[in-house]
């Protein structure tokens, strides 16, 4: 792996952590193995949400290209990282100083049991876009990606991402459709814990995250 492969991907990785960690990511899967028709409905779930990350993420990575190039990394990258950085902590803060007003599972989220298959992949796309923090950190993935001279294998990269970030989503799916009814008592008692602890986790996991980006544009400077 060449030194900027290396770099890149670990890079990726804690912003990747940020969508894969997250409650709002974990709990709609879940739910979609409630729905009518549990296997087909989770599995276009899940391709929705992957290929929302993936073409959000490629965006980024075009807009970056287009401004600043693929060979060297813009001066605005490290100012923009230091935005959303600085974003992903103050959302944190926010969202530790709300968590006990954010305790109950939002109305929206009861509805998600009620979708088919084709509507339960338009709601996963667009929960990509419609999610901020989502949308920060695919930003910050594409600008990571899109200025670290990667040349023809960026876009790999892109799929190394999505597939990370999306890995919390694609898992429990994958192992109800392989495995079916036996895991329901499982990922129950794991949906009811994310909603006791979402809003305190996403909290953590916000602050932690966006000091790790804030540094690393503090650091390019």
């Amino acid at each position: 792996m060449s030194g900027s492969w290396g770099s890149v991907l670990t890079e990726l990785i804690p912003l990747a952590l940020v969508i894969t960690l997250s409650p709002l990511s974990v709990i709609p899967a879940v739910l979609m193995l409630q729905t009518p028709r549990p296997r087909p409905t989770a599995l276009a779930f899940m391709a929705g949400w992957l290929l929302g990350l993936g073409v959000l993420t490629a965006v980024f990575v075009a807009v970056s290209g287009a401004i600043g190039g693929f060979e060297k990394p813009p001066s605005w990258a490290s100012w923009l990282r230091i935005v959303i950085g600085a974003a992903l902590v103050v959302f944190g803060v926010v969202r530790f100083a709300r968590r006990r007003s954010a305790s109950h599972q939002p109305k929206w989220l009861r509805n998600l049991t009620t979708l088919g298959p084709a509507k339960a992949a338009a709601t996963a796309a667009a929960l990509t876009v419609a999610n901020p923090k989502v949308l920060f950190l695919c930003v910050a993935a594409g600008l990571a990606i899109g200025s670290a001279g990667l040349g023809g294998a960026v876009w790999a990269a892109v799929v190394y991402f999505a597939a990370v970030a999306g890995s919390s989503v694609a898992v429990p799916i994958l192992a109800y459709a392989m495995s079916g009814d036996r895991l329901d008592a499982a990922l129950e008692r794991l949906k009811d814990w994310m909603e006791r602890n979402h809003a305190t986790l996403m909290a953590v996991i916000l602050v932690v995250i966006g000091l790790l980006v804030l540094y690393k544009g503090i650091h390019a400077l």
